[in-house]
């Protein structure tokens, strides 16, 4: 990881740390409030193998804002539908990142067997501004992003969601909520042990 964090110096890089996430229509539950004696009745659906898959990249540079990116993707249960995010997508939400952050990217993710797979070689091989290095095998407390998915699921919690558009626009308004708080990714940076930017 100190290799990392030189390399981007050197490079004038942002370091961006990536995970993937997912919530279905089956929300979490949590405690709430009601009259007493009342005891609150939360009602959703449940139905169905909605899920909306969520990639995110919390983006650290000295100097800079920090910053989350992120790209949903809705499976509404048809078997012709991608269930999550492929190698290419992955790819896409680098290339925006690129864009928007207008630098070189350090990415730093986890094990996960799409992140090695030989396609994301070859395509992480084709980006000449991007460097990738690899958390250890079971480390959530060293990526940022573990913390937005868990503030995000909290703030979900006994949602009565029915449909895969509404999930979707909850997801997507938690997520915005996050965004443009830069105060709020830079203590999620902070726990993982970087210095805010």
């Amino acid at each position: 990881m100190a290799g990392g964090k030189r390399l981007a110096g050197r490079l004038n890089a942002w370091i961006c740390f990536a995970d993937e996430a997912g919530q279905t229509l089956h929300p979490a539950k949590a405690t709430t409030w009601a009259p007493r004696g009342h005891t609150p009745v939360v009602k959703v659906t449940a139905k169905g193998n909605v899920r909306v898959s969520i990639a995110g990249l919390v983006c650290y540079r000295p100097g800079h804002p920090s910053r989350l990116i992120y790209r949903t993707r809705t499976y509404r249960g048809r078997k012709t539908d991608p269930k999550g995010f492929r190698e290419p997508d992955f790819a896409d939400l680098l290339d925006a990142a690129h864009r928007q952050l207008g630098a070189p990217i350090v990415l730093v993710w986890d094990r996960l067997a799409g992140h090695k797979s030989a396609r994301m070689r070859e395509l992480i091989a084709g980006r000449p501004w991007l460097r990738v290095y690899l958390l250890p095998g079971y480390a959530p407390e060293l990526n940022p992003v573990e913390k937005v998915w868990s503030v995000m699921k909290r703030s979900l919690a006994n949602l009565p969601a029915t449909t895969a558009t509404a999930l979707t626009t909850a997801v997507k308004n938690r997520l915005k909520r996050m965004q443009y708080r830069a105060g709020i990714i830079d203590g999620y940076l902070t726990a993982t042990g970087l210095s805010p930017p």
